[in-house]
């Protein structure tokens, strides 16, 4: 795939991640041996580290109760290379709780064979935690 269409899969798996109840459609933008890491320091913020696509899969189901309408993950901007595509996005969600989540994020993705193979997500670990994981 070239750089335009790596692109498009980043669009069309955000635009699939921002639809409540669909994790089925987003996951399989992502290869089985898939890995997302997340910024920031697993004793202060659980999501952090490296983690499998079974593990993230989870990790986002898990915070459906939270965020029932789910998270809106908009890109920004978009520039790749070979293999690479960096993506600035924003997210909103509103919360069970009366809080709005919001976060802003630099997401570097690795795609190959027309699948997300690795991401590195980099956000605010501390709005997140406060708003998504400890309502």
């Amino acid at each position: 795939m070239g750089t335009k269409e790596n692109k498009q899969l980043v669009v069309d798996f955000m635009k699939a991640f921002s639809r409540k109840d669909n994790v089925g459609a987003w996951a399989a933008f992502m290869a089985d041996s898939a890995t997302w890491w997340i910024i920031g320091k697993p004793d202060r913020f659980p999501a952090a580290g490296t983690k499998s696509k079974a593990e993230f899969v989870d990790l986002i189901s898990s915070l459906a109760p939270v965020v029932p309408e789910g998270i809106q993950l908009i890109p920004q901007h978009m520039i790749a290379e070979d293999d690479f595509v960096a993506v600035e996005a924003v997210s909103f969600a509103d919360t069970t709780t009366g809080k709005r989540y919001e976060n802003q994020y630099h997401l570097l993705m690795e795609i190959r064979d027309n699948k997300i193979q690795a991401v590195r997500e980099y956000l605010d670990p501390m709005h997140a935690k406060e708003i998504l994981m400890e309502p």
